[in-house]
């Protein structure tokens, strides 16, 4: 009987073929106003990531949502009448550092504190970003950014509802950067920072979410939008928990990848606490292939940690189910995202 051989060019091709893209939510490392109390001990933000730091470099593609910038020193841009409530965040610039080592590839800065402190902390944390070979993206002035990797062109952007930052509720404004994109690149990932803050806004409403009389945009439909314009992946965040995951027109979107790693100020109790490292599988088109849900939970001055209970699978996998009864995707009990 003969028996085919598989030739050996043939399983190399097949790799070649698998990109791996990571993504996590919102990170920031401790802030040094108004007093350094607020930062982690040893004055070592890669303590915060752990084991994690490993996890996320071995990645073709790492992103995550830088929410804070890198000043030594200077005032908030923003009055506080009390700087111990006051929610501004201002890490030390040496700090950008553990961002290459846990392999960071590309950050948003589109959200409501990257500007915390003005122009002079924009200008040096994206000085800080292009010495580091971080790409990023989101205000005005930086929409997109453009790199490859391998034999692979990538472009990126980023939208949000913030002052400065390239708006998620001007859809067609969004839509055709991502069209440029989309013709310039092999591949185009979107963040979008939007939807209500807070325990009580877990679900994807499919319509506009507002948050202290802000539209924060309806990122159901800001996100198939942009799949439709060409995006081959969406990572959300913004609202501080976890959301739903999708897989539109065999393109992967997360609704919000919540709380990373966020030191010393953010509410971490309950779903705040939990959060998805988001391990994607796509094709060299951007297809979704499969991935993998890591879960990680944080604790009040201790960092991020591999969740043994697993809670933010359930939590991924109950949302799924609820918002999107039409999914096309199946998620284990371990976390597998595969196509049913």
């Amino acid at each position: 009987m003969h028996v085919p051989v598989r030739h050996p060019s043939f399983s190399m091709f097949l790799e070649e073929k698998k990109i791996t893209i990571t993504g996590v939510g919102d990170i920031m490392f401790g802030t040094a106003y108004p007093s350094k109390r607020l930062l982690p001990r040893h004055d070592n933000p890669l303590i915060l990531l752990g084991t994690l730091a490993d996890t996320l470099a071995a990645s073709d593609i790492t992103f995550g949502n830088l929410e804070g910038s890198f000043l030594n020193e200077g005032e908030p841009s923003k009055r506080c009448r009390d700087t111990t409530i006051c929610y501004v965040f201002r890490m030390p610039e040496k700090y950008a550092g553990a961002l290459s080592v846990a392999g960071f590839d590309i950050m948003s800065i589109a959200n409501n504190h990257f500007g915390d402190f003005g122009y002079p902390a924009r200008k040096r944390t994206m000085q800080l970003l292009d010495s580091l070979n971080i790409d990023y993206a989101g205000l005005i002035e930086k929409p997109y950014s453009i790199f490859t990797r391998g034999s692979l062109v990538y472009g990126f952007c980023a939208f949000a509802p913030n002052a400065g930052t390239v708006s998620i509720v001007n859809i067609p404004e969004a839509e055709s950067i991502v069209k440029f994109l989309a013709d310039t690149c092999d591949i185009v990932i979107v963040s979008f920072h939007g939807g209500a803050e807070g325990a009580e806004y877990q679900n994807v409403t499919r319509k506009e979410e507002l948050s202290f009389g802000e539209s924060r945009g309806n990122v159901y439909n800001f996100s198939h939008r942009m799949i439709d314009a060409g995006a081959d992946v969406v990572f959300g965040h913004g609202p501080h928990v976890t959301r739903a995951i999708e897989v539109y027109k065999n393109r992967f979107i997360a609704y919000s990848l919540g709380n990373f790693c966020t030191y010393g100020k953010f509410n971490l109790s309950g779903p705040n606490g939990i959060a998805p490292v988001i391990k994607l599988n796509v094709d060299t088109r951007g297809k979704f292939m499969s991935g993998t849900i890591i879960p990680v939970c944080q604790i009040y001055f201790g960092g991020v940690k591999v969740d043994p209970d697993k809670r933010v699978i359930r939590k991924i996998r109950e949302l799924t189910e609820q918002d999107f009864p039409e999914s096309v995707i199946d998620i284990s009990e371990n976390g597998e995202i595969t196509y049913k």
